[in-house]
């Protein structure tokens, strides 16, 4: 645990909001140096990814810039991971790119606002739910089926970016559109664009995965050869940019990212306008519940490596602080990103204060570095996301969930199908409904084992799996769930359809050790199971009933109605009913 959750005095209830404080405290040189090492790595990561991402969500590349710079200060104030790289991502730009292109055209001033607004919008439901403690939502979201979408989504964007690589005009928010789109502009292929695309993708999954190992066999260490690795898309973009700049290419068809502004994020303000808020609503919340996932399951990989903690509630603060210091700064949704935040933390990132750092090396990339970029191609962009999203797709969830669970391969399948057939938005929404109805399917019908005693112990075993113990006049049965509306009836139909069967049953024994929550359709049902026994001259016990369900049922009639009793263990009620001698303490 943190020494933040010691905090006394006054300053508590400042440190619990702003985790600053806590690292801030023991912030020292060695820390300083080593964060300032992972900053220098990371911008030069960032600037050709954040240039290729706004590319990708159809804003002006200076967005993602923008979108990295004081999104990540205000993360390192208010964010508890000390490795979390905040800035636009691939699968979040894809969503901004099919949100806002539904209410405004790319490239005009629309689409900015609406990319602004869209951010406000996320930053403002994260942060709503961080105030309030409403992390858990996001579990509603199963992990099959993020990996679903997430491959999914991967397809789509590597497919979305075929077209700067052959140089046509082509779009869809579907993989089907955008096939048909492409193969009906093949005959418009720039060959010269597609070159330099082709070498540029070919290069840079040659450096992902050779250039390192060729490094180190060269006598470079492991630390530079790392870094040399990492800068593999910046010596991509410089070369294409010489060359497109030297052979003068743009004149040759060759799309080029031309001006961009030399200047710090200017201050922008998101529209409030009522129809504009309505028509991005829903995708804010997708993107919020998706950026968030995200970003809690990378956080939570790398503390876990240093047995530090994350608090999921402040995480959502920290999100949603950085999104709304997006839409005032021009940028769009941002999130913790999972290539960046690994090589943060491989790069010895100590504190949220390297993310600031990486902060100030982009304001300075921004102000000072900006008219380099004017011949790079779009191409090279285009290839740069292609390997970075290509590591996203996954086909193995299938093959994991098809030999645990046919119904979470299902899910899975689906959410990869709805994706791909209908874009991200009808995606993620598919994900969010097939997450939350695969839960209420395997709760609505949970396992009931009819168990017996193990001969020689006072342990109760499935009849079906263990030799055991049973008395025709006793039926005991484990549920398995929690009782609540969904599978109350499903234990009404079991109960009754086993006591028809068996004439000599007098008694029914419940044992709810696993059971945590009885709720009210539950105990209606509960009711209903206890009268119905009763007119059948058979009595319904419990047993093993966790002390806060027992305390709910005290709050109602049913225990002075319950024909049987309530046991303390399942032993206790099986020596009870069946006249059996306990057995003594060395027995068991």
């Amino acid at each position: 645990m943190t020494s933040r959750n010691k905090t006394r005095g006054p300053l508590g209830l400042f440190a619990r909001y702003l985790p600053i404080l806590d690292w801030g405290r023991q912030y020292d040189r060695n820390a300083l140096s080593n964060d300032l090492i992972a900053a220098v790595i990371v911008t030069i990561m960032l600037i050709p990814q954040s240039l290729a991402y706004a590319l990708l969500a159809g804003l002006p590349p200076e967005a993602g810039i923008y979108a990295s710079i004081v999104p990540i200060m205000l993360y390192a104030v208010f964010g508890t991971s000390r490795a979390l790289a905040v800035g636009p991502v691939a699968v979040v730009s894809l969503m901004t790119a099919a949100a806002i292109g539904n209410v405004a055209e790319a490239g005009t001033m629309g689409y900015a606002i609406a990319a602004l607004t869209l951010a406000f919008l996320s930053g403002t439901i994260l942060l709503v739910m961080g105030v309030f403690r409403l992390g858990f939502l996001a579990n509603f979201l199963s992990h099959p089926v993020i990996a679903g979408f997430i491959t999914a989504s991967g397809i789509l964007i590597a497919a979305s970016q075929l077209k700067h690589i052959l140089g046509v005009s082509a779009g869809g928010h579907s993989l089907l559109e955008l096939m048909v789109s492409l193969i009906a502009h093949l005959g418009d292929t720039n060959w010269i664009t597609l070159i330099i695309g082709v070498s540029a993708t070919a290069f840079l999954f040659w450096v992902r995965k050779g250039l390192k190992p060729l490094l180190r066999k060269a006598g470079l260490g492991p630390r530079m050869a790392d870094v040399a690795t990492k800068a593999g898309p910046v010596a991509a973009v410089v070369v294409t940019t010489v060359l497109t700049w030297g052979l003068n290419l743009g004149t040759h068809g060759v799309a080029i990212v031309g001006e961009v502004p030399q200047s710090l994020p200017p201050l922008t303000m998101p529209s409030l306008s009522p129809t504009l808020v309505g028509q991005l609503f829903v995708p804010a919340l997708l993107i919020s519940i998706i950026g968030f996932v995200e970003s809690i399951s990378v956080a939570q990989t790398l503390a876990a490596k240093k047995r530090q903690r994350i608090d999921p509630d402040q995480e959502l603060i920290g999100l949603g602080a950085a999104n709304i210091g997006a839409a005032f700064t021009g940028g769009y949704p941002v999130t913790g990103g999972f290539a960046r935040s690994v090589v943060n933390f491989d790069a010895g990132a100590e504190t949220p204060a390297a993310g600031a750092f990486t902060a100030v090396g982009l304001a300075i990339a921004a102000i000072a570095l900006t008219p380099l970029v004017y011949y790079l191609p779009k191409a090279t962009l285009a290839a740069t996301i292609i390997v970075a999203v290509l590591s996203l797709v996954d086909f193995s969830i299938l093959k994991k969930t098809w030999s645990y669970s046919r119904a979470d391969f299902f899910a899975v399948a689906g959410t990869i199908l709805l994706t791909l057939g209908f874009g991200v938005e009808t995606g993620v929404s598919a994900g969010v409904i097939l997450s939350i109805a695969l839960h209420l399917y395997k709760t609505s019908k949970p396992h009931v084992a009819e168990v017996g005693l193990v001969p020689g112990t006072q342990h109760f075993r499935n009849v079906l799996r263990h030799r055991v113990e049973t008395d025709d006049r006793v039926l005991n049965l484990r549920v398995d769930e929690s009782l609540y509306f969904v599978n109350a009836r499903f234990l009404e139909d079991l109960i009754q359809s086993r006591v028809a069967q068996d004439c000599p049953i007098k008694h029914v024994v419940l044992m709810c050790s696993a059971v945590n929550e009885i709720d009210f359709s539950a105990l209606e049902s509960l009711e209903a199971i206890n009268r119905r026994l009763g007119e059948l001259g058979i009595s319904l016990h419990l047993s093993e009933v966790k002390g806060p369900v027992m305390d709910r049922l005290r709050k109602s009639h049913f225990l002075d109605e319950l024909t049987g009793a309530v046991h303390q263990s399942q032993y206790d009620a099986w020596a009870a009913l069946t006249g059996r001698r306990p057995l003594p303490a060395a027995a068991e």
